[in-house]
């Protein structure tokens, strides 16, 4: 009836392990699982997964975003940020949605905001923005 919104980690596409060490822009879609090192910059189109080994030196801008490792820099997510008890994040947020579990650090300021809504089909009743 009604489709579940949040993170798909079914599936993992591409994964950095444990003992890599990456250093640059990471563009791609998907869902990516870093356990090793990245340092630089990701543009992600699907969703991320910092597993507990990984180590994230960079800005974010992803789909879904789960931190069970380290980052540090800032996180941009359409969707949901979720900081497990493993994780650590230093730095500030921009989400629409954040999870912050018992023992996680997070270390920076959050801005939540509302979720990407697809557009109404044509012909239907707009609703008033708010000013």
């Amino acid at each position: 009836m009604f489709k579940r919104q949040g993170p798909s980690f079914d599936k993992v596409d591409t994964i950095i392990g444990k003992g890599t060490e990456f250093k640059g822009t990471i563009s791609s879609a998907g869902v990516v699982r870093i356990d090793g090192r990245v340092e630089g910059e990701i543009l992600h189109r699907g969703d991320l997964i910092v597993g507990e080994t990984g180590t994230v030196v960079a800005n974010i801008k992803a789909r879904h975003v789960t931190v069970a490792g380290e980052v540090r820099g800032n996180v941009e997510a359409e969707g949901k940020l979720e900081i497990v008890p493993t994780g650590r994040l230093f730095g500030d947020v921009k989400v629409a949605g954040l999870v912050i579990a018992d023992g996680a650090v997070f270390r920076g300021a959050s801005e939540m905001r509302a979720p990407e809504r697809p557009p109404a089909p044509p012909g239907a009743p707009r609703r008033a923005e708010a000013d």
